[in-house]
């Protein structure tokens, strides 16, 4: 027998769930605290997602200081066990002079002394490395401090990959997420930007975050005031939390318990979610019934509008667009030359 056999069989028979097998509900890590909402349990991950300057990242470092300090900041209380209080926090997207400006904002929201290094937090810019590298330096951290640490935080996650489309990219790092914080029991958080033409995580990436996903966050900016950045639940495992509204002052973040949320998601764009993989299928399978049928852009917007329409789902033209941009995003149709062609084999 192979070592692969082996290891295959050693595989399977670590798989195999018995009805008489005893297994501990996974640690609380991460909670909301106005409803006691769980967003990250240990051996599991987490995401937040936004569009650019939706203020994403002042949310990350909020759920850091309360780790960091056990307090509550903003609405986030963090149950980090006792000799494992160190955090990772992995900043792929700047250099190390922003990255150091946000060090010290964590530094002033736990209210540590900036001449001091607090030993419990390990900040790493790996902007300037290649792809790969960056993964590898991941795992060399995680080898070396993985039994202090039960938080890590990658913002960033789509430089992680080379193409954020890339099924097969995507579904490998989401499986490095899952490996890392199952073997290690700790709780991995991520940022990941959302499609500037809807409201859903960039690619195939966003797509497999979405699935696996304990929980994923939106922050985006209050429609009616720009100061205010919301923070909703997207997807999430346990009980969903009421959104609350955040501003930034002195550069860190503040919570506003007052804040009036009754127009926070008056703006709502076509949530893929909406509809089910089968019924997406049935209606572009009748929108392109024909063979290499393939339309132009001022063809197939009405096209989707009056298909899916027909299909029982009824809305504006304006939607339509938004949809489109989904279905492109997901590769259900994809553009080739001037044309629109349906693609059977999209991965949802």
């Amino acid at each position: 027998m192979s070592v692969f056999e082996q290891q295959i069989i050693d595989s399977f028979l670590k798989s195999i769930v018995r009805i008489t097998d005893n297994f501990l509900e996974p640690p609380i890590m991460i909670q909301v605290c106005s409803s006691d909402s769980i967003i990250g349990t240990l051996g599991n991950f987490s995401a937040s997602t936004g569009k650019a300057k939706s203020r994403k990242t002042f949310n990350v470092i909020s759920i850091v200081a309360a780790a960091l300090s056990g307090k509550q900041i903003l609405q986030y209380k963090v149950q980090v066990p006792e000799k494992r209080r160190k955090v990772i926090y992995v900043d792929t997207e700047q250099g190390k002079y922003h990255c150091l400006r946000l060090l010290k904002r964590i530094y002033k929201l736990i209210d540590y002394p900036e001449a001091k290094i607090h030993d419990d937090i390990i900040f790493i810019a790996l902007r300037e490395f290649p792809t790969k590298d960056r993964i590898h330096i991941i795992e060399y951290v995680l080898s070396k401090y993985g039994h202090e640490i039960s938080l890590l935080v990658i913002d960033g996650i789509r430089d992680l990959v080379f193409d954020i489309n890339n099924a097969t990219e995507a579904t490998d790092i989401t499986n490095k997420l899952m490996k890392w914080s199952q073997e290690l029991n700790i709780h991995i958080h991520t940022v990941l930007h959302l499609n500037k033409g809807d409201e859903n995580s960039r690619g195939h990436l966003g797509t497999e975050l979405n699935n696996k996903a304990e929980t994923i966050l939106v922050v985006s900016k209050d429609i009616t005031d720009s100061n205010y950045s919301i923070v909703t639940p997207k997807f999430i495992r346990d009980i969903e939390f009421d959104p609350f509204a955040f501003y930034i002052e002195e550069g860190i973040p503040k919570l506003n318990e007052t804040f009036d949320l009754s127009n926070a998601h008056s703006k709502k764009a076509f949530d893929y979610h909406e509809l089910s993989e089968s019924t997406h299928r049935t209606v572009l399978e009748i929108l392109f019934h024909e063979k290499d049928i393939s339309y132009s852009y001022s063809e197939l917007i009405p096209k989707i509008q009056s298909t899916y329409t027909n299909a029982g789902y009824s809305f504006g033209i304006n939607k339509a667009k938004l949809l489109k941009t989904f279905l492109e995003n997901k590769r259900m149709i994809i553009k080739e030359d001037k044309g629109y062609k349906y693609n059977p084999e999209f991965y949802y």
